[in-house]
């Protein structure tokens, strides 16, 4: 079977041995690129760590912008298997999370945490495929972020109602759940039948000290300098989704009334069709796409006005971080998230999905008429990191204590709260960690 390799050692806060009280936590993402999914799994496992817990951040590739932002006390797992090193596998998302279930095994047969948190919906499959087939008792908790009748209604890859069989038939097997909004957890409970009081909705873990901190970087590009048009700004990956052809359509609107430019920040397989679009439009050069930044927040901090021009969401973290950085918003009121974070459109226009006349004239209000900042921080404070980590925390060690919905097979080892003071076993915590690549078969 394939193995896992081990990236770095866990390092415990303070000193002495891990308390036999705390948990260990298991957190599992694609990779360390840039995106919502694998950066709140990043601040979610530093803030576990912080708190004295042991914490394993499990990802199929560890390359990525986000991998100098895991702390120390985190300790970094790269699955391995021979079939994640072939080229064919490398380029597609879904074959490398279908070939890391084995690796996956193995970590889990070796590492036992006590529970493990699939962070984003395109791991989910593989994590209850291989909490299954190790027979561990360690316990399963889905995150769920994507609103799955959308997703499912709007790809091309697969066969429309293949994803909620998928789902209904798999995620039963999870020990708890967690959605990111009420839109998120009553699409999945209608969706795949799980019953809705099994959901527990905690809002992202957005705003960070960090975040506050990087959006007081001096931001030193043209656009921004005195005397410069003002500047929308739309913040997302380059896909369906996002919908950035009506913002573009909107943009146009607004651009024949007055002086002003556009700037989405963002990567994707859209970037081609969106350029054409604004060629064909006649703002292309009042368009930057300058790609995925690493930080965006002085961006955000700068702009007049950041606008969501979405399809679908789970719970928009570009929308809550413009707050964040006091940057004015409108949004499309999608399914779902916009609409509670705005309060109905109390801090924000809301219009409808697809209607650019809509967002333009959503745009030219704010532009016209800036909102407090202030007062849009203070929102964006019901998103702090502190708050969604002790939330997470009352989840993931409520479901170790309470019996599974389906037990593994008889005679299963079942994993002890505890284990040695750094947690750095390999098949039992006693031992010292492995270095990379002892565990590839």
């Amino acid at each position: 079977m394939a193995g896992y390799a081990s990236e770095r050692p866990c390092e415990v806060l303070g000193s002495g041995a891990r308390p036999f009280t705390k948990a260990v936590i298991a957190l599992f993402v694609a990779s360390l690129r840039g995106g919502g999914a694998p950066r709140q799994t990043v601040t979610l496992a530093n803030a576990f760590a912080a708190r004295g817990h042991v914490v394993h951040l499990v990802v199929i590739q560890s390359e990525g912008s986000l991998r100098r932002a895991v702390s120390p006390h985190v300790r970094l797992v790269a699955l391995d298997s021979r079939l994640l090193r072939l080229p064919l596998v490398r380029s597609n998302r879904r074959l490398q999370v279908v070939a890391s279930v084995s690796s996956l095994i193995r970590y889990l047969r070796h590492e036992c945490p006590d529970v493990l948190l699939a962070a984003a919906s395109h791991v989910h499959r593989a994590a209850v495929w291989a909490r299954c087939l190790a027979r561990t008792h360690t316990r399963l908790v889905l995150r769920v972020s994507n609103h799955l009748s959308r997703s499912a209604w709007n790809t091309k890859r697969w066969p429309r109602p293949l994803l909620p069989i998928l789902a209904r038939l798999l995620y039963p097997w999870a020990d708890g759940f967690i959605a990111n909004s009420e839109g998120i957890a009553h699409d999945l409970s209608r969706v795949v039948g799980i019953p809705r009081e099994r959901i527990v909705v905690i809002p992202n873990p957005v705003v960070t000290p960090e975040l506050e901190q990087q959006a007081r970087v001096p931001l030193d590009h043209p656009w921004f300098r005195t005397g410069q048009p003002l500047v929308v700004l739309g913040v997302g990956r380059l896909t369906t989704a996002k919908d950035f052809p009506t913002l573009l359509h909107a943009f146009a609107k607004v651009r024949a009334r007055r002086p002003v430019r556009l700037m989405i920040l963002g990567e994707g397989k859209a970037r081609t069709r969106l350029a054409a679009l604004a060629e064909q439009l006649g703002i292309a050069s009042d368009l930057a796409l300058p790609g995925w930044l690493d930080n965006p927040y002085p961006y955000m901090a700068h702009s007049a006005v950041f606008a969501l021009s979405s399809a679908w969401e789970g719970l928009p973290n570009a929308l809550i971080e413009a707050m964040a950085c006091g940057c004015p918003v409108v949004s499309t009121d999608c399914p779902a998230g916009p609409a509670e974070i705005l309060e109905g459109g109390v801090y924000g226009p809301l219009v409808p999905v697809g209607d650019a006349a809509a967002l333009a004239a959503a745009i030219k209000s704010v532009l016209d008429s800036p909102p407090d900042r202030e007062r849009l921080r203070a929102r964006a404070g019901h998103y702090r990191v502190d708050h969604a980590a002790e939330r997470y925390l009352e989840v993931l060690l409520g479901v170790t204590e309470t019996p599974r919905s389906h037990e593994p097979v008889e005679g299963a080892a079942r994993p002890k709260v505890g284990g040695s003071p750094t947690g750095n076993a390999t098949s039992v915590r006693s031992q010292p960690a492995a270095p990379v690549g002892a565990l590839r078969s």
